[in-house]
Parts: C-alpha cells; sequence; structure tokens
C-alpha cells in the first residue's frame, strides 16, 4: 500500500511504549490493510493482508482455485481455468491448487492509512483496558494513593497514574473536603469491565480500609504476632476494632497504640480525626461484648444463646456512656461482636427483677427457691411459664419433673383465669378502642399497629420483655406501653392482669 518506512520497528516500538503485545498490532494492521483492499478490488474476491517484517510492508494477495475446464467455474471471483492460471500466474501450477499473486497496493492510498488508523486506535484502548483490569482485578483490597483530577455529581476522579478511579460519594468520609490536585489515600474497593474502560472504585469510608491502615503502622499485625478480629465502623466518627495476640508477651492493645499513641495516633490522622476504640477480642463472649461497650463499665451480663443476644447492665450514670450519642456506641459494640445487645440501667434492670420475681411467686404453691430457679432461667413472667413446655421445665437444675409439672399446670390455669377475667372487658373495648386511645408517642402507636397489636385487647396481656422482643421496641419505650395499657385499663375497669403477669 505504498509504505516504506520501516513497519516493523514502528510496531515494536508502539507495542512497547503501550505495553502490547506485537501480535495484536499487527493482526490489527493487517486487519485494516484487508478491509481496505476489499473496498477497492471487490469484496468478492478471496483477499488476504499480511505482514512481511523483511520488507516492512503490508502485502495483499489475491488467491484463486485451479479448475481444468471453463465449465467447471462456479465463481469467476475465486477460481481460474489451468490454461489462464499458468499463464497469469504459475507455469507449473495444476488442478485443484490454490494460487497467489501479489496486488500493488499502491492504490489503496489514503483509504487504507485512514481504516488502518482507526482499527489501530481501537485495538490500542482495547488492549489498555484489558491490561488496566488485568492489573487491578486481583488488586482488590490494596491501598493506594491518586491526585483528585474532578468532581462529578458528589463523586470524586482520581488519577492512579495508568487510570482514573472513582471515589463515590457513598464511600468518602463524610466531614472531608478535597481539591483539585489533592493527593488522597483509599483502598480500591472493586472494579467494573465496564465499555469505556475498567472503572476502579476506591473507598475510604469501609471497615476494611482503616484494618488496612492498622496493618501498616503495626509491624506484629504483618508478624502474625497480633491479629485484627474484627473492625466495625462509622466512617468520619466513630470506629472499634478487636485485637488479639496469640504470644502471653505481647499487649494486642498496646501494640496497636504504639509508644506515646504514636500508631493509632498516625491512623487517626489518616482518617482525619475518626475516634478509635481499641479492645482485646477474648473467646468468652460475655467479657468481649463487656470490653467492646468501652468506655462505659459493665456490671454485669446476661447471655440468651437461642437469640444471640445479651442483656447487659451498666450503672445509672454510665448508661449514657454505653449507649452512646445517637446509640452509636452500643451500635458499633454490636456489630464488632456480632452479638444483640441490650443495654440496662441498673436502676431499671433491679426494678424489672423485682417486678419479674413478684409475678413468679404469685405462681400457686411455688416456693422462693423455685421462683428464683425460674428466674435465673430466664423467665420473667406466669405468661412465660405458661407457655413452656414441660420439658424446658423439667430440664431446669434443681426442679423435679413432678414440680416443674405442678408449676406448668398452675401457671397455665392462673394465664387462662387472668384472659378470661381481663381480656373480656378488653374485648369489648376493642371495638370502640385502639391503640390511639394511649397516651403515647405516635411513632410507638404506629410501630405496634405495623406489628398486630391495635388493639387494647392485644396489648393487655402483654409484658415489657414480650413487647420489646415481638415489636423491637427499646426497654424504655415498651415499659412505657404497658404502663399506658394498664392506666387505661385501671380508668375502665380495675383489673390486675397486668400487675400480676
Amino acid at each position: 500500500m505504498g509504505i516504506k518506512f520501516d513497519l516493523d520497528q514502528i510496531i515494536s516500538q508502539v507495542g512497547r511504549d503501550k505495553g502490547i503485545n506485537k501480535q495484536t498490532l499487527v493482526d490489527a494492521l493487517e486487519s485494516a490493510v484487508l478491509s481496505a483492499a476489499k473496498k477497492h478490488f471487490g469484496h468478492n474476491l478471496n483477499l488476504e493482508a499480511t505482514f512481511n517484517p523483511e520488507v516492512g510492508e503490508i502485502e495483499v494477495h489475491e488467491f484463486r482455485t485451479v479448475v481444468a475446464e471453463k465449465s467447471h467455474i462456479d465463481d469467476p471471483a475465486t477460481q481460474i481455468v489451468l490454461q489462464e492460471a499458468r499463464k497469469e500466474f504459475d507455469p507449473d501450477c495444476e488442478v485443484g491448487d490454490e494460487i497467489g499473486k501479489k496486488l500493488d497496493s499502491t492504490v489503496l492510498g489514503r483509504i487504507a492509512a485512514q481504516t488502518a488508523k482507526q482499527v489501530i486506535s481501537q485495538k490500542l484502548r482495547d488492549a489498555e483496558r484489558d491490561i488496566i483490569f488485568t492489573e487491578y482485578k486481583d488488586r482488590k483490597g490494596e491501598v493506594v494513593s491518586g491526585i483528585v483530577q474532578r468532581f462529578e455529581k458528589g463523586n470524586l476522579v482520581v488519577n492512579l497514574g495508568r487510570t482514573d478511579s472513582i471515589l463515590p460519594q457513598r464511600e468518602q468520609i463524610s466531614r472531608e473536603r478535597y481539591n483539585q490536585g489533592d493527593r488522597v489515600k483509599a483502598m480500591i474497593l472493586d472494579i467494573y469491565p465496564i465499555s469505556r474502560g475498567p472503572q476502579v472504585v476506591l473507598t475510604r469510608s469501609h471497615p476494611e480500609f482503616m484494618k488496612k491502615l492498622f496493618e501498616a503502622a503495626v509491624p506484629e499485625i504483618n508478624e502474625g504476632i497480633v491479629e485484627i478480629k474484627s473492625v466495625a465502623r462509622e466512617g468520619g466518627e466513630r470506629a472499634k476494632i478487636a485485637v488479639y495476640s496469640s504470644d502471653p508477651n505481647v499487649d494486642p492493645v498496646g501494640a496497636c497504640v504504639g509508644v506515646k499513641g504514636t500508631r493509632v495516633q498516625s491512623v487517626v490522622s489518616e482518617l482525619r480525626g475518626e475516634k478509635i476504640d481499641i479492645v482485646t477480642w477474648t473467646p468468652d463472649a460475655p467479657s468481649f461484648v463487656a470490653r467492646a461497650l468501652s468506655p462505659a463499665d459493665v456490671i454485669r451480663v446476661v447471655v440468651d444463646e437461642e437469640e444471640h443476644s445479651m442483656e447487659v447492665v451498666v450503672a445509672d450514670e454510665q448508661l449514657s456512656l454505653a449507649i452512646g450519642r445517637r446509640g452509636q456506641n452500643v451500635k458499633l459494640a454490636t456489630k464488632l461482636t456480632g452479638w444483640k445487645i441490650d443495654v440496662r440501667s441498673e436502676s431499671v434492670a433491679e426494678e424489672e427483677s423485682k417486678r419479674a420475681r413478684k409475678a413468679l411467686e404469685s405462681i400457686t404453691g411455688i416456693g422462693i427457691g423455685e421462683s428464683e430457679l425460674l428466674y435465673q432461667e430466664g423467665y420473667r413472667s406466669v405468661y412465660e411459664v405458661s407457655i413452656a413446655s414441660l420439658e424446658e421445665l423439667i430440664s431446669i437444675e434443681g426442679l423435679e419433673p413432678g414440680r416443674a409439672s405442678q408449676i406448668l399446670q398452675a401457671s397455665q390455669k392462673i394465664a387462662q383465669e387472668q384472659v378470661d377475667n381481663d381480656l373480656d372487658h378488653a374485648t369489648g373495648l376493642a371495638r370502640v378502642t385502639d391503640v390511639d386511645q394511649l397516651i403515647l408517642p405516635e411513632e410507638i402507636k404506629e410501630l405496634l399497629i405495623e406489628n398486630g397489636f391495635d388493639s387494647i385487647q392485644s396489648l393487655a396481656p402483654m409484658t415489657p420483655e414480650n413487647l420489646a422482643e415481638q415489636v423491637g421496641l427499646r426497654t424504655e419505650e415498651a415499659n412505657m406501653v404497658c404502663n399506658a395499657t394498664e392506666a387505661f385499663l385501671r380508668v375502665q375497669k380495675p383489673s390486675n392482669f397486668a400487675q400480676s403477669n
């Protein structure tokens, strides 16, 4: 096609500069010239474009199949009679041979050059996309550094050198602000092979990013002496990290804090002042939960294995500290430990304990020791005992099978009597009275209705514990509902149902 410069050298140079395989470029050139040749010479011809490195040219050849006679020709564009073939192509050819001759590609001129340019440009883009995707697809979780290029609808476009990446608004730390040209450190969250080029997605708010920063700041982590067991984080505000050391001579928390707090401070600085609580992980779940609620001091922990939850009691003056602003401390502790945590003040817990013990002692024929056994097993009302199975009561250590049966029958009788006596009245009220009659915040009323408690009848037999579990109310809210229900029923008709159960 009239290319007189050394294509082989150019192809090799472009391949090195762009990091693209030489054969990929050769294939692109051959494809481009072949396309131009077919446009010029005809699409019906059997043409082939081949790169000749010795002369540095893309050569175009036309091929035809030799047949014996004219009557045997089905396609004149791709077949030729033997006599003509020996004259025009090869004097030694035979019937059945596929013979070819080189065409003058100089006539292709600008058409071939333009087509070649377009095809090569596309191949370069495709190859670069593949290279970038291959480079980054195995780097998820790696911390990288880049330069802020521009802003797109709240997202940051960050240049990583070989490619641009995106730091979505949802993965940014809310109070951070950047200017064009600022350097930013982030973790590769994911990479997507989209059509206009692979999109590398970064994050600064992910808990794993903070974990990576600690791994870089604390040599003992990389050495395997200290292990990060779990991380919980609300990006830009507060985080908790649980660490453990298999070496009894190494304090995992001290290793992460560093001398005069230098190590943890380097992480805090990178996260623009985010508060970080570092606690020691322990396989003893109650102890771990107590530590996770730091800086609050825990008095005691009651474990419910079946519900995978814990009731944590703290001193009255420690309650706000344990819960944290907007419930942040207990929320992070829940994420860190994997346990559902219900924090209660000591006075509230004591009041609930007295109320529950009094209710259990009301079961006909039960002794104080037996009611205490039930209480220690988690029973808090006559109703809860009445719906238990005999096998569950028999399994309580210290409770004889015969007594378990008697207690179950007695509790069921009391519960039935209370339902018959008190719910008859509530049933009558239910036709004209719903939860809107109770003095409660609107959001609590809506939550009760959503969970099926739309009448006084349905609320009357419930205890605060039952409501908290079934509706998802906090302890204080559940107590508020029960008190409001009791007050309503007292006004309508004296009833001991709520108090005794």
